[in-house]
């Protein structure tokens, strides 16, 4: 039982993928004093001595405790701090070396190392709304719609529940008064209560700035489901308009922005880092690469080592320093192992997928997570765990690891094709077909079964819906 927050923080660590591994070491050299960083260009130290000898005052196995968070341990180095003074720490068993003159410190730089967070939506449109004349009661109403607009930039919230949410509820003049106000913030089409305004919001900005956009506004105004559902010949005879003309004033209306308040927020695009780089050398043999210089180089503090078997050193520090020592030694074993059980995996991978890297998706094949597991050695849960949320660098490009895992069919002539390969193939034959006479379900059921794929009508509607491929009707252009 005492082995199992260890055992939980080697699983938690294998499932991390690089840049949250990176966030997870910065946390631990921040919590952990012992464990520091290596310098770069030097070899990793020789494997620690053990420090499991007895105590004579007394050792104890170290326990975790959920409920006060081991502060036992730190009030014991903090009476030895007070007994020997602040400046034996400093001198003897400093917890990171003082940078000489120029230098950075890198563990500071390591747990340090992350963006600030920028204004959300609602802190930007108040910023704004600070700056609007109006009378009081608008301008509480006001602050209350802005505190109910969600990250895309919608009014999703009824004015009845608005007004059930102050004990002097706003009358509906004064909310429709408000939001009128609001609507006029950055960014355009802000504040609107459904796609259709917020469309509006921003072809009405145009508008006054001497655009004609009369047919845009009309078609989103009335015709914004015929538009949907591509009934444009419908569309052509209730407006009197052109196909042409109207397929013009669509594409104008697709360069509106349906989410504002996407433009605006927290919201960061994340950077994708692989964990493991796939290629294939002139020969044709596979090369599997990890990117160590991602992944920070740890140690364990070679002062506070000695004051661990250090006979003088305080028995509660000595307690305290050892209870550290062992939990940066399951740390960095738990990295070792991270890394270890990847290439492995990523081995056992791309020696079955080979074919993947040099002709692309459409070679791959089915692929059981069991499998994997079998050849490496361990269980399926640690091969899901090692290829969760990380990425792999290939001749094609970066791709999930968990993408090169699936089930799939066998073709006429007896081989085997994974089900993104299907799909693969699937969106090809939709990409190549004539967009005024866009092939139906039955019809792409009927070129995969002239490539040797032969799957039913469900399934093909399944995958293009997975792929947020319209019918059709919808794929049509007239």
């Amino acid at each position: 039982m005492k082995l199992a927050p260890r055992i939980i923080q080697a699983m938690e660590i294998l499932q991390l993928p690089i840049m949250a591994l990176q966030e997870r070491i910065a946390a631990e050299l921040e919590s952990n004093p012992v464990l520091e960083l290596n310098d770069p260009g030097v070899d990793e130290e020789a494997p620690p001595a053990k420090i499991d000898e007895p105590d004579p005052r007394g050792e104890h196995d170290m326990v975790v405790d959920a409920e006060n968070g081991n502060s036992e341990d730190f009030q014991r180095l903090a009476e030895f701090e007070e007994e020997f003074g602040p400046e034996f720490v400093r001198s003897d068993a400093p917890a990171r070396p003082k940078p000489e003159p120029g230098e950075r410190d890198r563990k500071l730089d390591a747990m340090a190392n992350a963006p600030a967070h920028g204004a959300s939506l609602n802190e930007y449109l108040l910023d704004q709304w600070r700056f609007v004349e109006t009378d009081e009661q608008i301008r509480e109403a006001g602050e209350l719609i802005i505190n109910s607009i969600d990250s895309d930039g919608y009014l999703r919230t009824s004015f009845e529940e608005l007004q059930l949410q102050t004990p002097q509820p706003f009358a509906a003049e004064v909310l429709a008064e408000a939001i009128k106000l609001v609507q006029g913030l950055e960014p355009v089409g802000v504040g609107a209560r459904d796609l259709r305004e917020c469309l509006l919001l921003q072809l009405l900005v145009e508008q006054q700035a001497g655009g004609d956009v009369s047919l845009e506004i009309e078609l989103v105004d009335q015709f914004l489901r015929d538009i949907e559902m591509n009934r444009l010949p419908q569309i052509a005879r209730k407006t009197g308009k052109t196909i042409e003309a109207i397929n013009q004033a669509i594409e104008n209306i697709s360069h509106l922005n349906p989410r504002p308040g996407s433009l605006i927020g927290e919201a960061i695009v994340p950077v994708i880092m692989p964990d493991v780089v796939v290629d294939l050398d002139d020969d044709g043999d596979l090369l599997i690469a990890m990117p160590d210089g991602n992944s920070p180089r740890l140690h364990i503090s070679k002062s506070y080592r000695r004051m661990a078997k250090n006979k003088r050193t305080d028995r509660g520090a000595k307690k305290f320093i050892r209870d550290n020592i062992r939990s940066a030694e399951w740390v960095i074993s738990a990295v070792q192992q991270r890394k270890d059980t990847l290439r492995r995996v990523a081995e056992e991978v791309f020696h079955a997928q080979r074919e993947f890297l040099t002709s692309g998706a459409e070679a791959l094949k089915p692929l059981p997570m069991a499998d994997i597991a079998q050849k490496v050695g361990v269980h399926v849960a640690t091969v899901s765990r090692a290829v969760a949320g990380k990425h792999a660098q290939t001749p094609n490009g970066i791709f999930p690891l968990r993408m090169f895992f699936s089930g799939g069919t066998r073709t006429d002539q007896g081989k085997d094709v994974s089900w993104d390969a299907v799909k693969a193939k699937l969106k090809e034959i939709i990409d190549g077909e004539d967009k005024s006479t866009p092939l139906n379900d039955d019809q792409l059921v009927a070129e995969l079964r002239e490539r040797g794929i032969d799957i039913a009508r469900r399934t093909v509607a399944k995958y293009r819906k997975i792929m947020d491929i319209p019918p059709a009707r919808k794929r049509r252009r007239y």
